[in-house]
């Protein structure tokens, strides 16, 4: 698999990332093995999880696997810390938690260095500049070997960006973790031209709509899917209007042309967008990862990537850039 840098970094990483949001609850210690054997088979290095995933129990299961089936030195481990669901105010982006969390995920790793460590969203309560100092204090400490941030939107990540270049010894962004399909591409308004700019990759999450555009929701809900899950239900759920249901048929049509599947060619255009260090796949089965790994021999045409991007386009309001209506 295609390894690319990592923003401005010297990071390397597989153009696509396994992700493991349920592992430890959807997915069990078998069925995780398989998944990650799978991925490292076929060149991927880069696996992310979180500190929240399963409560902890994905970065568990990923320490029982690294010791016992994968080389830790053979994967770029990234996490994430700053998600308080216990708490009011649901991120806590302040130092003492953000450093309290990397420390936990680093027993629950088993390891004493994240590769990627990941604020894993903006917390308004807490100034950025000491949200900042934790991600400086995590690699000066040997605890985090490169930093990025999460869902942060085009004015914070570019302030974020800024204030970490501005200031010597400050260590600078690599990554930036945001949602990015045919079915949501908001991350184009602002975020990515911001990411862009300041030399951020972004990593592209949820880059098959949530699942819709496998097209396995195309004729209803299968009771084995996410969107019948009690815990992935409404995390489904916004993808499932008529909008959606125009570029999900979009989409396999296009398949059709290449005899190919939705899922390849919809994992495809996110894998090559511009700007885009990697896509991270969530698979339940390795049957499903497979499909996804599969998508490493395709490269869309032309027409076909234009007519993708015209139907799923986004609109763009001032002041936008390149905004086009009011």
């Amino acid at each position: 698999m295609e390894k690319r840098h990592l923003g401005r970094t010297g990071l390397q990483v597989s153009r696509l990332g396994l992700g493991t949001m349920t592992w430890g609850r959807d997915t069990d210690e078998q069925e995780a093995a398989e998944q990650l054997k799978e991925f490292v088979d076929a060149g991927g290095n880069l696996v992310d999880t979180a500190d929240v995933y399963a409560d902890g129990g994905a970065e568990y299961l990923i320490s029982r696997l690294t010791d016992n089936l994968i080389p830790r030195s053979e994967l770029v481990i990234a996490t994430k810390a700053g998600s308080a669901p216990e708490s009011a105010r649901r991120f806590d982006g302040s130092r003492g938690h953000l450093l309290a969390a990397l420390d936990a995920s680093l027993r629950r790793l088993g390891t004493d260095h994240v590769d990627l460590w990941q604020v894993h969203s903006f917390d308004p309560g807490t100034p950025v500049e000491e949200t900042l100092s934790a991600l400086d204090i995590a690699v000066s400490s040997g605890r985090a070997r490169y930093v990025g941030v999460c869902d942060f939107s085009g004015w914070q990540l570019a302030k974020a960006a800024t204030w970490q270049y501005a200031h010597h010894g400050r260590v600078p962004l690599a990554g930036a973790q945001l949602e990015y399909s045919l079915l949501q591409r908001g991350i184009e308004r602002e975020a990515l031209p911001a990411a862009r700019d300041a030399g951020v990759g972004v990593l592209a999450g949820s880059p098959l709509g949530r699942g819709v555009l496998t097209g396995k929701y195309r004729h209803g809900i299968p009771q084995d899917s996410r969107g019948a899950s009690p815990y992935l239900t409404g995390f489904v759920q916004p993808y499932l209007g008529e909008r959606s249901r125009r570029i999900v048929d979009a989409l396999a049509t296009a398949a059709d042309g290449l005899a190919s599947t939705p899922l390849e060619v919809a994992l495809a255009w996110v894998r090559d967008r511009p700007g885009v260090a990697s896509a991270l796949v969530g698979a339940r089965t390795v049957v499903q990862l497979q499909a996804a790994l599969s998508v490493e021999a395709l490269t869309l045409p032309d027409e076909i990537r234009g007519a993708l991007d015209d139907i799923s386009s986004p609109v763009h309001h001032y002041p936008d850039q390149g905004w086009t209506e009011l």
